[in-house]
């Protein structure tokens, strides 16, 4: 029987979350596990994290996996002398282990850089859906430890371990990121017939026991992350095609191209990483209910406020995965994400590719610096809040914590001096309300004329904010 609190939750659910948010069915389930609702509001306080896309494919510049996925969608395209024939691709893709050696591999340096960005917390990613793993598994010799990579011999090769240690290290909540679907396996493209889309080539149901020997395959490669690589708190689930048949909704268009049953056992799967990592958050991407924990609108930010659990994943460049020439967004469209996402209740994670070295591009460091310099002012604004209403006034984004209510004037790329006079009026001004900008030591004068906020900025600081992009107004004694 669900509890007041899952039924306030259910129903806010339904009325405010968007369709936006790509979702597909409401039924999200607060978790029964007091140790996973723990690290639930933990991880919604900490508002700001990394993802890492990275495999072999980024030596050609390309869409992390997908050109290897023979449906005619423009991710899929493929480039290049194989581009022809799927079947040279594919070989010469699966190739590029052959030659994948990151030797400027450094995650310390990136461990560093996220955490001076002011990021709290990471995802690394161990398979993406071309199967290649990067740690050290024992079920497939297609990974990064093998001895045809030649960066099997750095003692550092086993990527996923090594940037786990250096972001717990830095004090990051840790985090893997995992393909259900698996490109290589030949249990899951089952070699007798040809793929045709991203699932499985055969029947599952006509073929029980190919689609078993890839649900092991599968349970052992979890079972190895969390047994393995030390603690881990969120374990992210990509290839929501990969679900039971029963799950699917027939609403959502590329749902409907599902044609077979492809249910890997989540509850199995999740008892295990619960008796190994307790606590540690399942995110069953797009599969709504027991396993999905926090809903993952991609490379958008929701018009609606939700008090669902949630978190935009965005790349920083136009890629998920390292394209060269890529152009990164600027700190500015950056930072007003993470604000737009976090007024909204939900947290903002950051997208960054390495390149085929093992490292990432200058401007990319360039950018977290750029954001890490705002957040050391304004962080007040992001970590542990939540939304209030109205949310959202004009150029201002709202978020709440304790008695204090962060007014976020979003500036303009190129708007570098404040105005001489601020208007708030979303919220009523009383004889207790004071109005401190982060960043600046005195309090400012409200106009005592105006019933609303309105608030006088000095001339000096008109001219020399405390930031760029954003101006944080706390507002206190409301």
């Amino acid at each position: 029987m669900a509890t007041h609190k899952q039924v306030y939750f259910l129903f806010f659910f339904l009325l405010l979350f968007s369709a936006a948010t790509a979702q597909s069915k409401f039924d999200y389930k607060v978790p029964d596990d007091i140790l996973v609702r723990q690290k639930l509001k933990e991880w919604g306080d900490l508002k700001f994290g990394l993802m890492i896309t990275w495999g072999p494919y980024s030596q050609w510049g390309v869409v992390e996996s997908w050109s290897l996925c023979p449906e005619d969608e423009g991710w899929c395209q493929r480039n290049g002398p194989y581009a022809t024939n799927w079947y040279e691709y594919k070989k010469a893709y699966e190739n590029l282990q052959a030659t994948f050696n990151p030797v400027k591999f450094d995650p310390e340096k990136w461990a560093t850089a996220a955490k001076d960005a002011g990021m709290r917390y990471v995802l690394a990613m161990a398979k993406h859906h071309d199967g290649f793993c990067m740690f050290d598994t024992k079920t497939t010799d297609y990974k990064i430890t093998d001895i045809k990579t030649p960066f099997s011999k750095d003692p550092r090769s086993n990527v996923t371990k090594e940037i786990l240690n250096a972001f717990r290290k830095e004090g990051l909540m840790p985090g893997i990121y995992f393909s259900k679907p698996d490109w290589h396996a030949p249990d899951y493209w089952w070699s007798y017939f040809p793929p045709k889309d991203r699932n499985p080539t055969y029947d599952t149901k006509k073929y029980p026991e190919i689609w078993k020997r890839f649900k092991d395959f599968t349970y052992t490669q979890f079972e190895e992350l969390m047994s393995s690589y030390g603690k881990v708190d969120i374990l992210w689930l990509d290839g929501g095609w990969v679900r039971p048949f029963s799950s699917i909704d027939s609403s959502v268009s590329w749902q409907r191209t599902i044609p077979y049953d492809q249910d890997i056992d989540m509850p199995k799967i999740a008892a295990m990483a619960r008796s190994k990592q307790p606590g540690v958050l399942m995110v069953d991407r797009t599969v709504a209910g027991e396993y999905e924990n926090y809903l993952t609108p991609e490379a958008m930010i929701p018009n609606e406020t939700n008090p669902i659990p949630w978190e935009s994943c965005m790349p920083m460049s136009t890629s998920w995965s390292y394209v060269p020439d890529a152009k990164n967004k600027s700190a500015n469209t950056l930072i007003h994400m993470l604000c737009n996402a976090v007024s909204k209740g939900g947290n903002f994670l950051l997208n960054v590719a390495p390149g085929p070295d093992g490292d990432w591009d200058d401007s990319s460091y360039y950018r977290l610096k750029e954001i890490g310099a705002w957040m050391k002012v304004n962080d007040e604004a992001i970590y542990g809040t939540t939304f209030i209403k109205p949310y959202k006034e004009g150029k201002f984004v709202f978020t709440k914590k304790g008695n204090a209510v962060y007014a976020i004037y979003l500036a303009e790329e190129n708007e570098l001096q404040m105005p001489a006079t601020i208007m708030i009026n979303s919220f009523e001004k009383r004889s207790t309300t004071k109005v401190h900008l982060l960043g600046y030591d005195k309090p400012l004068t409200l106009d005592k004329k105006n019933n609303m906020i309105s608030i006088i900025i000095p001339g000096k600081l008109r001219n020399v904010p405390p930031e760029k992009h954003a101006w944080v107004f706390k507002i206190s004694g409301q």
